[in-house]
């Protein structure tokens, strides 16, 4: 007997996959951007900084994504670049602290793998939009 997962269900369960694939995806980007860092600061480049942060952008993103879909599902579009892009101003400001590009461009994609995690998660959350024929059509 098999049994369907509730909804709420299978977003956490797509979200607990997210956090782990972020978390993976953002170690290596940071191994690979320690190792390019010659003589930079490696700020935000340790376990200790970038696991945590990726698990509290995650949730940040997840809390967004479901105020959002709730008023405006169509502003996702906008929203969500939108804040990502908001992300890599602090990466960028970096450079006055000096920090080498390797850094803040490691920084910088960790910031896209966590919103491409949140997306990936959440996507499925969004209902479809009915066509003029009624028959749904994806969003």
């Amino acid at each position: 007997m098999t049994t369907i997962p509730k909804p709420a269900t299978a977003t956490v369960l797509r979200l607990g996959f997210a956090l782990l694939a972020a978390a993976a995806a953002n170690t290596a980007i940071a191994l690979g951007a320690l190792a390019l860092d010659d003589g930079g600061i490696g700020m935000g480049l340790s376990p200790a900084s970038y696991l945590p942060a990726t698990a509290a952008g995650l949730l940040l993103g997840t809390v967004g994504w479901f105020v959002i879909a709730r008023r405006a599902p169509k502003a996702l579009r906008v929203a969500v670049p939108a804040a990502l892009v908001l992300t890599w101003v602090p990466d960028l400001l970096l450079f006055n602290a000096g920090a080498t590009a390797a850094n803040v461009f490691g920084l910088m994609l960790m910031h896209l793998v966590v919103a491409t995690a949140v997306v990936a998660a959440l996507r499925p959350t969004l209902a479809p939009a009915p066509a003029a024929d009624g028959v749904p059509t994806a969003g």
